[in-house]
């Protein structure tokens, strides 16, 4: 009975060492989408643009105690739209008005939701105003979010935005993405709503035309250090981004300085483009001679796609349009395990 009992006691003892690891996704605001039993009003309610699956995986972080908003880091940010964005506070911001519909739903007879005669109603408010840099024109979107855990494993940065062939949502309403779906760098024909193919030797895309990807750690308030850049590995690649002790731009990774060629990603319509970002360790440099820090719950990562002015297509995006997802450390509270 005693080798029962001690054995039993082992087990209790050891069980936080195995309580340790699973997924998370951070949005923009309260991580948690649907109603928690924990907090119901501090969801956000918009289950629309994340599947069941991932729904799981989201969390009313303010009960872990990880704030939405702490410090004096972002600044306050007012929108040109419906969304205030106090200081320090998670956010989403953009050069052109957040005032735009969202093109990833598609209706068959044109209408916006909640109009839909054939698929019934859509609850109000499931969709957010997203923000438009048409084609020919330059524009930038930022997003600040908080991890809701200290990460364990490397960083995903998943981007899904709206890309449509140029000025045709005007015509064809909540029918243009099965109509005029596109991707960034896109070769666009003559005529409405045409691609322009090429031939053997020429690049289909108009490199020029892709957007630049940054991205920033920021100490939240249970961390202290100096802001620097993620670095990226190559997918494919050798994801070997060292030489000796310093990290290096290369076959293997990418710092995400949003500023040297190798940043550039191809957004395809309503689709995620994932960028892998590499878990920051302390006192690691990166290859823009920043010294890295180990990352903790509550600390901010900031995200900008900036839309060069040679850009081919229409990019919606919307505060939802990044996902920030990853494998982390599960919060111990009371007798542990993830509130709901």
């Amino acid at each position: 009975m005693k080798w029962l009992i001690s054995l039993v006691l082992a087990l209790v003892m050891v069980t936080p060492a195995f309580a340790g690891e699973d997924p998370y996704i951070a949005i923009v605001g309260n991580d948690c989408i649907i109603p928690g039993t924990t907090n119901p009003a501090a969801c956000q309610g918009k289950p629309w643009y994340v599947s069941q699956k991932y729904q799981q995986f989201m969390f009313d972080q303010e009960a872990w105690g990880i704030p939405v908003c702490d410090g004096t880091f972002p600044a306050a940010y007012t929108a040109a739209s419906r969304e205030n964005f106090k200081i320090g506070c998670e956010q989403f911001r953009s050069q052109t008005p957040q005032n735009a519909p969202e093109v990833c739903y598609y209706n068959q007879f044109g209408f916006p939701p909640p109009y839909d005669p054939l698929n019934g109603p859509f609850t109000p408010g499931t969709l957010w105003r997203n923000a438009l840099t048409p084609a020919g024109n330059s524009g930038w979107y930022e997003w600040y979010v908080r991890l809701p855990k200290k990460p364990s494993g490397q960083i995903n940065l998943v981007l899904q935005c709206g890309v449509l062939k140029p000025n045709t949502f005007p015509l064809l309403d909540y029918e243009a993405i099965e109509l005029c779906a596109a991707e960034t760098g896109e070769r666009i024909g003559d005529g409405f709503c045409t691609r322009d193919e090429v031939n053997p030797g020429t690049n289909p895309l108009v490199i020029g035309a892709l957007p630049k990807i940054k991205a920033i750690a920021y100490p939240g308030p249970f961390n202290a250090f100096t802001p620097f850049y993620l670095t990226a590995f190559r997918n494919p690649g050798t994801y070997n981004p060292f030489a000796s002790d310093t990290m290096k731009d290369g076959e293997g990774a990418q710092v995400l300085n949003g500023t040297d060629s190798g940043t550039r990603i191809l957004l395809k319509a309503c689709m995620d483009k994932t960028v892998v970002a590499k878990l920051p360790v302390t006192g690691q440099v990166n290859a823009a001679n920043q010294e890295e820090t180990d990352l903790e719950a509550g600390d901010i990562i900031y995200v900008r796609i900036d839309i060069p002015r040679a850009n081919t297509v229409d990019v919606f995006c919307s505060r939802q349009s990044l996902k920030v997802m990853g494998i982390g450390e599960a919060p111990q509270i009371l007798f542990g395990g993830n509130p709901g």
